[in-house]
């Protein structure tokens, strides 16, 4: 998150990607840097999952994914 953080500072879009798992500790990060970034947050758990799977789980994020940098904060 500081590395978006950072972005953020000299104007650069962005956000971050993160499996729903991780959704508690990303508020709370964000909350103590007082900073609320775009987020993205795809099903938990990824590491088994097969490449089509995948594919669909990249495919259904995608629009989510391009917001990130395309829309204003």
């Amino acid at each position: 998150m500081h590395d978006i953080l950072d972005l953020d500072r000299r104007g650069v879009p962005g956000g971050f990607i993160a499996s729903e798992e991780f959704q508690e500790a990303a508020n709370a990060q964000a909350k103590s840097l007082g900073f609320d970034p775009h987020r993205v947050f795809t099903p938990h758990p990824i590491q088994d999952r097969t490449d089509e799977e995948m594919q669909q789980m990249a495919e259904e994020a995608f629009e989510a994914v391009l917001a990130l940098i395309l829309e204003p904060t």
